[in-house]
């Protein structure tokens, strides 16, 4: 099956990132929110993106044109009937995942294919709740998704070698370097990842250094390009805490329990960037 139009289910963060990289690479897109407000604030977001290419001289004023020509807005999931794949990028829950899939079942043709962009939770069980497990896998982008060039692409028992495939390469025509990893929390990355990160939030919690030398001393000692903390507050708390559950749930292994630290100020509304205070200060900046 071609795959002409593209869906994505939310248009935060990620999504209007995913949403914005589907469009410029020639996809008719459709991006839902919840309400007007954030779906406007979403859509504003592509916008700036494009018309700073644009002043960067990146891009043109009539690719900007196009771009804009392409996405289109919507609050009424009926209106992804049409979809040749879809992309969920809602808030990293696994309820409300299960509420999002049996309707997206429901209102598209059989033939299309349903994508989450779950960082770590079960995909088998989304696809479960629906009647095309088959065609159901991971697309894991990363922030910033029209920059990141690595997506994971997340095979379930149930997904079939076409869906696969049809996946690889519509990554490919995102501009993506697609991975394949099985269905395990946390996939390649995160699960790499979280158990560093969480081991730099117990360092801190119990003394050894402070914040900034610990940063230092991973950029400098290991040649990354961020430290901890701030890749962190990149990645947000909250997406971290989350990922870290999920893992933990899985293999109940202390590497992936997170420190008390780390859950307080999630609690607190301590995100990072996108709430503009994490291990570092950004309400000023």
């Amino acid at each position: 099956m071609a795959i002409r139009k593209v869906g994505v289910v939310g248009c935060g963060l990620m999504g209007s990132g995913i949403a914005q990289t589907c469009a410029q690479s020639g996809y008719e897109t459709l991006v839902r929110e919840i309400n007007q407000q954030l779906l406007d604030k979403g859509i504003a977001h592509i916008y700036n993106a494009w018309d700073m290419l644009a002043g960067k001289a990146r891009i043109n004023r009539s690719q900007v044109d196009e771009y804009r020509a392409r996405l289109h807005g919507t609050l009424d999931l009926a209106d992804f009937a049409d979809c040749d794949l879809v992309i969920e990028a809602v808030i990293e829950n696994m309820e409300e995942k299960l509420r999002l899939f049996p309707t997206l079942d429901h209102i598209l043709k059989p033939e299309a294919i349903i994508l989450t962009n779950t960082s770590s939770l079960n995909v088998t069980q989304m696809g479960a709740v629906t009647r095309r497990p088959d065609k159901i896998c991971g697309l894991h982008f990363f922030n910033p998704a029209p920059v990141m060039k690595l997506v994971e692409i997340v095979r379930t028992i149930s997904t079939s070698h076409e869906t696969i495939e049809a996946v690889k390469q519509f990554a490919v025509s995102l501009g993506k370097t697609p991975v394949l990893a099985k269905d395990t929390a946390g996939f390649i990355v995160n699960f790499l990842l979280i158990p560093y990160l969480l081991a730099a939030i117990r360092m801190l919690e119990n003394g050894v250094a402070t914040r900034d030398d610990i940063d230092t001393a991973m950029k400098l000692g290991c040649g990354y390009p961020m430290g901890p903390f701030t890749l962190l507050d990149y990645v947000g708390l909250d997406t971290t805490l989350w990922a870290a559950e999920a893992i933990y749930d899985e293999f109940k292994d202390p590497l992936y329990a997170p420190p008390p630290l780390l859950r307080r100020m999630v609690l607190s509304g301590m995100y990072g960037r996108k709430s503009g205070k994490g291990f570092y200060d950004y309400q000023s900046s």
